[in-house]
């Protein structure tokens, strides 16, 4: 498809309907492809000039030909204050396909935004409180709005120019595409703020696709096509050939030089060439200024000068003409194709170096005119556009008031809750030298309280740092700018050097109970290296400054603060006061918090084994949520019903679940923790041990330096075991020897999350018993009078293990015990283990109840395809000559596979490697890969197929 639009072959005449589509065969084909198969993420980069608006708006001509409803959202330089305004602006046009949709109620909250559609859309839901729980509302209903509509492609152009806070929401609907939906995105590499262009690594989710189109220069035989197309005849080879040695092959210089030549009627080559190529550009928007008449060049001054598309009245109120003048004026730069008509009723440069070669253009006191011009016109507006008055102010050399506009367009971005831009302005400030103290401190301020809500992490830190040098702010002052650095430094940037800053910022606010109180929380509920011991200590000073405060939700949150950390300490006096919390209210904030701390206990519940009053709480937490706002705290309460989820057996879907939760929330590393290890578990129950490693090691990377304590056991435990079932008990012990010092530091023995057991058999397997039983008998001592039913367990377990060589009998009866606690528990998993231990133990002392209790465990695995497990129950009671469960139908084996080799071939589906199955089977490598050749030869598959080659011997033996 060389030409899309096919200009009028007569010479000049093609110009007047634009100039023909040349060239981006490759291109166009590739986006078009990619959208037509949908779900789709394409980003179209290039230079300025290089085509990319021109390349999109061919594609979504065809597209719209094709009855593909497409909604385009431009970025611009000087944006209004309008949360996700390129997003709103193309969803604003949407409105045509909503007609008979059913939209979901979380739909409304673009009622407001979107007031032409309000009548379509359902009633606005209640305003969240605060701007995080206002984004992800927000969030919701553009994603579901998408989904409704179905079929739909967004266009937003210009992304270079986007705000932080849009590009996090196109970064979310790009990693959560609905099935039907199609995003295309064009940005100017070499301008964007960062190094990717959703300013995060982005890769398409599963199942869907997507393209990086990287626009190149056209050739010179293109650019010999576009002259062609615009010149017929009079396109010379010498003119051609010197058009693209000017324009270097970008589009957009050949495109002014042919508008010059057609302007004046000028073929001569030489003339062409007197320009140097790489003012060509400058040369030929200057030319076609000088043909303007009076009125078309007051008309081109005034729009360069306001550098946003504007109506026609606007632009004759600058120039200073009249309507008829104006008219004119306008007709006369329409004509030269200086401007061009952006949409109905407002006009702007073609692009925007041309904006930039007329401003040039102006002369010093004409342009300073004109912009005072534009800030007495744009005063009467409403609302009052303050990001352009300042814009304005400052062209026209007014530093102070520009400062002044500034300062109130934040303020009415954070009114409306558009933190991106609200924060691209107060960087504005803080960027610039010799600005006052006091001015200084308020956008410091602002900046502190929004900062984690969506802005440059690294710039805000940087800001905050330098305005926190200047020790002539007061201390109170300085302690608000450092609470808010410590906070951003610890949920945004994963950086533990936040609680220092907090613990300085509680001694600087120190006549700001309340405020000093958040620090204070924060402090109590860290647990890192060794600071929890200080955590009942935090607790109380911010009991204490919150005394005599009327201020009730600093005293709820000190007050859950103390029910976390009694939940933590195991204390059963804990429970009866959270039954006491309130459930119901007319307060958003305060059903808020209560939701949160629900949330919070349900994960501490889970820790200590109250897998069932887990459940409840978190079936409360989100009846609370439902009724005050979701906020970014539902993907804790999603998080917490997957981990009760795995601990249940309920595994079908649990990574498909954990996947679309990472995709609606890109920015939450815990999720990709949470699934590295439910990956890393599935993997070590179906015997694929290097797997499993791969995906524990992936847990502790994506944990960085601010995992809670819980969660660094938690990992340390599963590399653990993975390197206990690769027989490598050395390496494991290496691992949890340090993790129990991080057991220790928390001072409370009720939280174990596992790592007990698997460190006294790592222990004890690597020739440390006396570390072994020190870390029983600390056990002992610590969980003594606690509510901790997990680590009773887990500690029934570790005894067993102590014994098991000596006195396997009375092993077993430990081992017993740890299978009740856990049945009672709820954990089906965790019954198997401690029965197959159980089963062990007895075989050990020659007890003939040994094969019932393997037969039990084995049952358990097959049950939740714990595949590996299973095979190593089969071994042990094939050991012990029982026969154990088999598949039916399995008579003779002949060319069908062998009970073994069965094994094999379920492992080998799983992903195991011939290692892997010789450490799970007990078997030398050699007799695996012996075994792996003869099941790939029976099932007639390959190595990488025997998942359909397995399902296919399953439906002819059955």
């Amino acid at each position: 498809m060389a030409v899309a639009e096919v200009a009028d072959q007569r010479g000049a005449a093609g110009l007047g309907r634009g100039f023909a589509f040349v060239g981006r065969r490759d291109e166009l084909g590739r986006l078009l492809t990619a959208v037509r198969q949908p779900p789709a993420v394409v980003m179209v980069e290039g230079d300025a000039g290089m085509g990319k608006s021109r390349l999109v708006r061919e594609a979504t001509a065809a597209l719209r030909a094709e009855g593909w409803p497409v909604i385009t959202g431009f970025c611009h330089p000087l944006r209004e204050p309008l949360p996700y305004g390129p997003v709103v602006d193309a969803l604003g046009k949407i409105g045509p396909w909503l007609a008979g949709t059913s939209l979901p109620a979380s739909a409304g909250a673009l009622a407001a935004l979107l007031p032409d559609l309000a009548d379509r859309l359902p009633p606005a839901p209640s305003p969240p409180q605060g701007p995080s729980a206002a984004r992800h509302q927000l969030f919701q209903a553009v994603r579901s709005v998408v989904a409704s509509v179905g079929r739909v492609v967004m266009v937003v152009e210009d992304l270079h120019w986007v705000d932080d806070a849009t590009r996090e929401l196109l970064l979310l609907l790009a990693r959560d595409l609905s099935d039907q939906f199609a995003l295309v995105l064009t940005y100017r590499a070499e301008d964007l703020p960062g190094a990717a262009v959703l300013g995060a690594a982005y890769r398409p989710p599963p199942g869907a696709s997507g393209t990086v189109i990287r626009l190149p220069p056209l050739t010179e035989t293109e650019v010999a096509e576009l002259a062609g197309a615009a010149l017929g005849g009079q396109a010379t080879p010498e003119l051609c050939a010197a058009l693209h040695r000017r324009s270097e092959g970008l589009p957009l210089v050949a495109e002014e030089d042919l508008i010059t030549l057609r302007d004046q009627g000028r073929r001569d080559v030489h003339e062409l060439e007197r320009a140097e190529a790489p003012s060509s550009l400058r040369e030929a928007v200057t030319e076609r200024l000088a043909l303007l008449s009076r009125a078309g060049v007051a008309i081109v001054d005034a729009a360069a000068v306001l550098a946003v598309p504007a109506t026609e009245a606007l632009l004759a109120d600058v120039a200073g003409l009249d309507s008829d003048q104006a008219a004119e004026g306008l007709i006369d730069a329409l004509r030269a194709s200086v401007l061009r008509e952006i949409d109905a009723g407002r006009y702007g440069f073609r692009h925007v170096l041309a904006q930039q070669v007329a401003y040039r253009h102006i002369l010093g006191p004409r342009r300073t005119r004109l912009h005072r011009r534009a800030i007495d016109e744009l005063q009467h507006h409403d609302p009052v556009p303050l990001v352009q008055i300042a814009h304005h102010t400052l062209a026209a050399g007014d530093r102070q008031g520009w400062l002044d506009r500034v300062e109130q367009a934040a303020e009415q971005a954070v009114a409306l809750g558009d933190t991106g831009t609200a924060a691209t302005l107060l960087h504005q400030i803080l960027d610039q030298s010799g600005v006052g103290t006091e001015r200084r401190s308020r956008a410091a301020l602002t900046l502190a309280r929004i900062v984690n809500y969506g802005v440059d992490y690294a710039a805000t830190v940087r800001e905050l740092r330098a305005v926190l040098a200047d020790r002539r702010l007061p201390d109170t002052t300085l302690g608000e700018i450092r609470l808010g650095l410590g906070l951003v430094m610890l949920n945004i940037g994963a950086d533990v050097a936040g609680f220092r800053e907090l613990e300085r910022a509680v001694d600087e606010l120190a006549t700001l109970p309340d405020r000093a109180c958040r620090a204070m929380i924060t402090l109590a509920l860290n647990d890192r290296d060794g600071a929890a011991a200080h955590g009942w200590t935090w607790l109380g000073r911010a009991e204490q400054a919150v005394r005599d405060s009327a201020d009730e939700a600093s005293r709820m949150a000190v007050h859950f603060t103390r029910l976390l950390l009694m939940a933590v300490d195991g204390d059963p006096a804990v429970w009866p006061l959270v039954d006491r919390l309130p459930r119901r209210g007319d307060d958003g904030a305060v059903l808020s918090q209560i939701s949160y701390a629900l949330g919070n206990l349900t994960d501490i519940a889970i820790q200590l084994g109250h897998d069932r009053r887990a459940r409840d709480l978190l079936r409360e937490a989100q009846d609370l949520l439902d009724r005050s706002d979701r906020g970014r705290f539902e993907y804790f309460i999603r998080a917490a019903g997957l981990h009760i989820d795995w601990l249940a057996g309920r595994w079908a879907r649990i990574d498909d679940d954990y996947a679309a939760l990472g995709r609606a929330y890109p920015d939450v590393k815990q999720i990709d923790v949470n699934r590295a290890l439910c990956q890393g578990h599935l993997a070590l129950a179906t015997g694929r041990h290097s797997q499993a490693l791969e995906h524990f090691t992936a847990a502790e990377a994506h944990s960085g330096a601010m995992c809670s304590a819980a969660v660094s056991m938690r990992i340390a435990a599963a590399l653990t075991a993975v390197r206990l079932a690769q027989d490598d008990p050395h390496g494991a012990w290496a691992i949890a020897e340090p993790a129990l010092s991080t057991l220790r530091g928390l001072r409370s023995w009720a939280i174990t999350v596992d790592l007990v057991a698997v460190a006294v058999e790592a222990a004890l397997a690597s020739g440390h018993r006396a570390q072994a039983e020190q870390l029983v008998t600390e056990t002992e001592s610590g969980v003594r009078e606690r509510d901790a039913p997990a680590t009773l367990a887990e500690l029934e377990l570790a005894r067993g293990l102590l014994v098991r060589a000596t006195e396997p009998a009375r092993a077993a009866e430990h081992f017993a015990e740890a299978q009740r606690r856990w049945q009672e528990i709820g954990r089906p998993y965790k019954v198997a283990k401690a029965a197959e231990r159980r089963g062990d133990a007895l075989a050990r002392a020659g007890h003939d109840h040994a094969a019932a209790h393997l037969t039990d465990a084995l049952r358990g695995y097959t049950e939740l395809g714990a595949t590996g497990d299973a095979a190593r129950c089969q071994h042990r009671l094939r050991e012990l000559g029982v026969e154990a469960l088999r598949r039916p139908g399995r008579r003779g084996y002949g060319n069908e596979l062998s009970p073994r080799e069965q094994e094999v071939a379920e492992l080998l589906a799983g992903g195991a490697t011939n290692h892997d199955i010789a450490q799970t089977l007990f078997l030398s490598l050699s007799t695996v890969e012996k075994h792996v050749a003869r099941v790939l030869t029976k099932l007639g598959t390959e190595r990488k197929d025997i998942q359909a080659g397995l399902s296919n011997s399953d439906s002819h033996g059955s």
